[in-house]
């Protein structure tokens, strides 16, 4: 389990196209300290398995459905990625809880910049509208936000300057995919009231 702070802003410094699936070498000397084979850490709001490392590095391999169902599948090498590595046992929750597991991606539509901060404005799919809601939890990229409006096809997010310094939405531009992740307990409140005859049908 995450929380959706980044801990580091790392780099792709290297695909390898492995066929039906690709490895990933990732820049990152945070995470990767006290790595060990086998190990989570979410990139882009994906949980990914750590294959190899080193001091400030780690491989990860990611599938053909990871790559279908996220924006992974855009990067390169010289790719900028929000790192997190899962949270500890008794850590404080800083976010919300996130679990690395894509629900589906949308892009960034507007930027507003602010003197202190800047609106952003994102496409949703259309299945995942009903889990947004105004001042909910949402996962983008990995990163924790608050929904400031949720529109039918389309929410905003606030951001402050640390957000914009350390990770990726301060450099994605309209046009760019994001990794989207809706609140896990939205999805769980919905299949309870369906299975006791309460959901949206009644």
């Amino acid at each position: 389990m995450f929380t959706g702070i980044v801990e580091e802003l790392g780099e792709i410094t290297a695909v390898e196209n492995l066929g039906d699936s690709c490895r990933f070498r990732v820049r990152g000397p945070v995470v990767t300290e006290g790595a060990k084979h086998g190990d989570s850490i979410a990139v882009n709001g994906v949980c990914l398995t750590v294959v190899e490392h080193d001091a400030d590095w780690f491989t990860a391999d990611v599938m053909a459905e990871t790559l279908d169902r996220s924006s992974l599948g855009a990067l390169a090498e010289g790719s900028r990625v929000n790192l997190e590595r899962p949270m500890a046992l008794g850590a404080r929750l800083g976010g919300h809880i996130v679990q690395g597991h894509v629900d589906g991606t949308g892009q960034v539509l507007e930027r507003k910049p602010s003197e202190n901060w800047e609106i952003i404005r994102i496409s949703l799919p259309a299945d995942l509208t009903r889990y947004v809601v105004e001042k909910g939890s949402i996962t983008v990229d990995g990163i924790s936000l608050t929904v400031v409006d949720a529109g039918p096809d389309y929410f905003t997010v606030s951001l402050i300057p640390t957000t914009l310094a350390l990770t990726t939405l301060g450099i994605k531009q309209p046009g760019d995919p994001v990794n989207l992740e809706v609140d896990v307990v939205a999805k769980y409140v919905e299949r309870l009231l369906a299975n006791s005859g309460q959901g949206a049908g009644r």
